[in-house]
């Protein structure tokens, strides 16, 4: 996704052997419950990026802590030199925007009349009625900042690289690690709970000093670099300033697929049909993500949806991507150049450190 990474850092040794690994995330990192209570969604692999990284990742719930290695990657038949992971930041609330939407839908319930007779004599509950009354305790400030599971998704995801990359991540080699990010709130602070993973994992035990004393130094931000897209005039005209640059999504937001679940929500809720559009649909799909990965809930949002809502609701999601992000044009490649030669800058040099 263009506008996906939020950090990008490096880290290396004496040439042996080159690899690079790219390592981009979603919305959290593992499970405040114990696996076997864990609260899971079937709707959870429509979420797209904001699907909890457990569920996308099982193999994180027995010990988010604890490396897999590829077997393929044995100390013994590959030594790493050069590390190169581009990370998304962790857990974060909704922003103000989806709040401020999820809001409005809360304040069509609360309005409602008197629900269907006909619904009540027959003993059919009352999902509207529900969500009426569960606690709405989102609020704007949030924006989209990190949580503490977020915080805890990095310093996890440290722990684990520390323990797959000993040599690259030892003591000694952390005045070698560079670690960029982006202005953003939620990925500076994901950038800095990364840095006190790392610190966890050299000094157990010790409550971390303020990011600005550790060994390896606070995160360098540059927007350039981390939000090149911002820079590129191609992507800032033709998608940014452009007023039918989501056409395509528009028009399926309006589409038979997404009028059929905008008729069946409102008959599920009991509000009038004319009172709800894709955006608050799609806000309340997500707010059951929110929920399950910030709070470890089920809420009564994800039983609005089935299964054949959510596909239809990731294509959409999936399909505003496509043309927001500049996939769907011609500038794509040009625009991600800065960043990607970055990379692949520094793991020459490390190619070049082994021949020589």
């Amino acid at each position: 996704m263009l506008r996906g990474p939020c950090r990008l850092f490096r880290v290396s040794v004496a040439p042996v052997a080159a690899l690079a690994v790219a390592l981009v995330s979603s919305l959290s990192r593992c499970s405040l419950l114990e696996p076997e209570n864990r609260v899971v969604s079937p709707l959870s692999p429509y979420f797209g990026t904001k699907t909890r990284y457990e569920d996308a990742n099982p193999g994180l719930l027995p010990d988010p802590e604890a490396p897999r290695r590829d077997p393929q990657l044995l100390e013994e038949t590959c030594t790493p030199v050069q590390l190169v992971a581009l990370i998304r930041h962790g857990t974060r609330y909704p922003t103000t925007k989806q709040i401020r939407k999820l809001r409005q839908l809360h304040g069509l319930l609360q309005a409602r009349g008197p629900g269907d007779d006909r619904i009540r004599a027959a003993g059919g509950g009352d999902l509207g009625a529900v969500l009426a009354n569960w606690p709405l305790w989102y609020a704007d400030w949030m924006d989209g900042q990190l949580v503490e599971k977020g915080r805890q998704d990095m310093r996890q995801l440290a722990l684990r690289l520390a323990s797959l990359f000993p040599v690259l991540f030892s003591r000694e080699n952390c005045g070698r690690l560079q670690l960029v990010t982006s202005s953003k709130h939620r990925c500076m602070d994901s950038g800095a709970a990364f840095l006190q993973g790392l610190w966890q994992h050299y000094h157990p035990g010790l409550p971390p000093p303020d990011v600005a004393d550790m060994e390896c130094g606070p995160p360098r931000i540059n927007d350039k670099l981390m939000r090149f897209f911002d820079h590129c005039e191609k992507f800032l005209t033709q998608v940014e300033r452009n007023a039918t640059a989501l056409y395509h999504v528009e028009a399926f937001k309006t589409g038979p697929e997404m009028q059929n679940i905008l008729k069946k929500v409102a008959g599920i809720l009991q509000v009038p049909v004319n009172n709800l559009n894709a955006d608050l649909i799609q806000v309340a799909f997500f707010t059951c993500s929110f929920d399950l990965a910030i709070k470890g809930v089920k809420s009564p949002w994800c039983d609005v949806f089935d299964i054949d809502d959510a596909k239809v609701l990731e294509y959409l999601n999936d399909l505003k991507q496509y043309w927001k992000r500049g996939y769907g044009y011609t500038i794509n490649s040009q625009s991600s150049c800065t960043l990607f030669q970055d990379i692949f800058q520094h793991l020459d040099k490390a190619v070049e450190q082994k021949q020589r």
